[in-house]
C-alpha cells in the first residue's frame, strides 16, 4: 500500500514566491565561494565573479538549467546489494548519525568522549535495526587522528554491515581514500558507478557561503559517479531572517547554489533536497533541534523540494531535550509525523542526543522504534468490500465476537502495528509484577540484547584485507 500524503503548509503562489525570492538572491546578492576552481568555473558558465570578494552573482537561466539537468532519484547500495536506500521513490530512510564527538554512555547514562568500541556496537546495532537504513559510524573516536579517522570509520562501516554505510567525509584527499574503499567492495569503478554506495553531503554555511572542502568532497564523489546531498542549516533569527519565509528564501537559494556547481562539474548527478533549516533559541542562542517552528519549515521545504522534482532530506525527528523524556517523545514525535506526512524521502541523522550534543545507541533504538509506528500511520489503510466485512458483522450478530473468525486471521496482521517488547500494552498488574519498567528500562535491555547476540553478515577475508591495506595506506599518506 503506497503511502498517505496530506500535508501542505504553502499555497502554490507561496512556493513560487520563495522560489522567486531565492532566484532574486543569487542574481542580486550572489554566493561567497571560497574555492578558486569552483569560482573560475561559474564564470565560465556565466555567473558574474567577484574574484577578490570571493563572491558569484548567477543568472536565473544557469539556476534553472541546473536545476533541470540535475538527476531526481537514484538507489544506494550496500555491499549486500539487496540491502538498498531508494530515493524519490516513495520510500522512508532511516540514517544513523555519519559521527558525534561526545558519547552517552548506555549503562550510566553519562556523556564522555567516544570511543572506537561505540563506533563498533552502533554499527552493529545499526545493522540490526529495521527502520535504519543507512548505518551511520555515529561515534567520532578522538583516539583516532581526525586526517584520517573517516577513512577508518568507513572502513569499520562496511566490514561490519550489509546495509549502505556513511560517515562524515573530512576533505578531498580523505574523500579519494573512502571511495578507494567503496570502489574495491563494488568489484571496481564502472561497477560503483553503475550501483552507487554512497552519497557526498555539502553543507553549505549560512548565510550563502560553499565551503572550500565541502565542494572538493562534491567533486571527487561526483566524479566518481555517486549522488550529492546539500543540505545547508540556516537558522532563523542567527544566520537566517528572523522570519519563517525569509529563512526558507536564503536556504534554498544555498541549495540551489550548491545545485549548480554539482550540474557543472558533472551534468545529471543525482541530487537529494537538503531542507533542514532550524531558528536560534532567542534567549540561548542555541540552534534548537525540536522547536514547532522546525516542523513547519520541514513541510515547506518538502513543497519546495518537490516542485523542483527533487528527494528531499529534511531535520525532523529530533530534540532539544538531553534525556528520552516526556519532551523528547512530543517533539521528536510531531516533527518527524510532520515529515512523514509531507513526503520526505529521509530524516534527520538517527541516535543524537540534543542538539547534537552526543551519541546514543538507547536513542538510536528510540528513534527506530518512532519510525516503526509512524511506518503504520503512513500507510493508511483500505476501504473496500472485503474490508469492510458486512458479511462478518452480519454472521456475528448482535453481542457476537470476532476473534476466531477466518476474516480476522486474515486480515489483522496486515492491518494492526504489533509492536515489539519495548512498548507496554499489559493490564497495569501486569506491567507491575514484571518490574514497573519504564520505557527507557526496556529500550536499553533491548539493545544489550542485540548487542550481545546480534552477528552482522561478515565481510570476505580477502576484501578485508585490501581494505585494510587503504586504511593503513591513508594512516600514512595523511599523518
Amino acid at each position: 500500500m503506497a503511502r498517505i500524503l496530506l500535508l501542505q503548509i504553502l499555497m502554490e503562489a507561496e512556493i513560487e514566491a520563495i522560489k522567486d525570492a531565492s532566484l532574486a538572491i543569487l542574481r542580486e546578492t550572489g554566493v561567497m565561494v571560497h574555492h578558486e576552481g569552483m569560482l573560475r568555473l561559474l564564470g565560465e558558465a556565466g555567473a558574474t565573479v567577484d574574484a577578490g570578494r570571493k563572491v558569484a552573482r548567477l543568472p536565473e537561466k544557469l539556476v534553472m538549467d541546473s536545476v533541470d539537468r540535475a538527476g531526481k532519484q537514484y538507489v544506494l547500495y550496500g555491499r549486500d546489494t539487496n540491502r538498498t536506500a531508494r530515493f524519490g521513490y516513495g520510500d522512508l530512510v532511516l540514517m544513523s548519525s555519519p559521527g558525534q564527538y561526545a558519547w552517552i554512555d548506555l549503562q550510566t547514562g553519562q556523556r564522555r568522549p567516544a570511543t572506537m568500541q561505540d563506533a563498533h556496537d552502533a554499527i552493529r546495532l545499526g545493522d540490526a535495526l529495521d527502520s535504519i537504513t543507512i548505518v551511520g559510524a555515529m561515534a567520532q573516536p578522538e583516539t583516532v587522528s581526525e586526517k584520517y579517522r573517516d577513512v577508518v570509520l568507513t572502513g569499520e562501516l562496511v566490514k561490519a554491515t550489509g546495509k549502505p554505510t556513511r560517515c562524515w567525509v573530512r576533505n578531498g584527499a580523505t574523500a579519494r581514500y573512502i571511495l578507494e574503499i567503496y570502489r574495491t567492495l563494488a568489484g571496481g569503478d564502472a561497477a560503483l558507478r553503475a550501483r552507487p554506495m554512497v552519497e557526498a553531503f555539502l553543507e553549505p554555511i549560512s548565510p550563502l557561503q560553499l565551503p572550500r572542502d565541502g565542494l572538493d568532497i562534491v567533486k571527487e564523489f561526483a566524479q566518481a559517479g555517486q549522488p550529492v546531498s546539500i543540505g545547508p542549516m540556516a537558522m532563523t533569527a542567527g544566520t537566517a531572517p528572523g522570519t519563517l519565509a525569509g529563512t526558507l528564501a536564503q536556504e534554498n537559494a544555498e541549495i540551489l547554489a550548491g545545485i549548480v556547481i554539482t550540474q557543472l562539474l558533472v551534468p545529471g548527478t543525482p541530487i537529494t533536497y537538503g531542507g533542514i533549516p532550524h531558528i536560534m533559541d532567542p534567549r540561548t542562542g542555541i540552534c534548537s533541534f525540536g522547536s514547532p517552528e522546525q516542523g513547519l519549515m520541514a513541510v515547506a521545504m518538502v513543497q519546495i523540494a518537490r516542485s523542483y522534482g527533487f528527494p528531499v532530506y529534511i531535520n525532523v525527528g529530533l530534540t532539544d531535550a538531553k534525556l528520552p523524556d516526556a519532551q523528547a517523545g512530543m517533539e521528536k514525535a510531531a516533527t518527524l509525523l510532520l515529515g512523514v506526512l509531507a513526503g520526505a524521502d529521509t530524516f534527520g541523522h538517527c541516535g543524537i542526543c540534543g542538539t547534537d550534543h552526543a551519541g546514543s545507541l538507547l536513542w538510536l533504538a528510540f528513534d527506530d522504534e518512532l519510525m516503526s509506528y509512524l511506518k503504520r500511520i503512513a500507510r493508511g489503510f483500505t476501504v473496500d468490500p472485503e474490508r469492510l466485512a458486512t458479511d462478518v458483522i452480519h454472521a456475528a450478530g448482535p453481542a457476537g465476537n470476532f476473534l476466531a473468525e477466518e476474516h480476522t486471521v486474515r486480515h489483522f496482521r496486515e492491518e494492526l502495528w504489533l509492536p515489539n517488547p519495548i512498548w507496554t500494552r499489559q493490564s497495569y498488574d501486569l506491567w507491575h509484577s514484571g518490574g514497573a519498567t519504564s520505557c527507557v528500562d526496556r529500550l536499553r535491555e533491548r539493545v544489550t540484547n542485540i548487542l550481545a547476540t546480534h552477528q552482522p553478515p561478515s565481510l570476505d577475508e580477502t576484501l578485508s584485507r585490501e581494505i585494510d591495506r587503504i586504511v593503513a595506506s591513508a594512516q600514512r599518506e595523511l599523518e
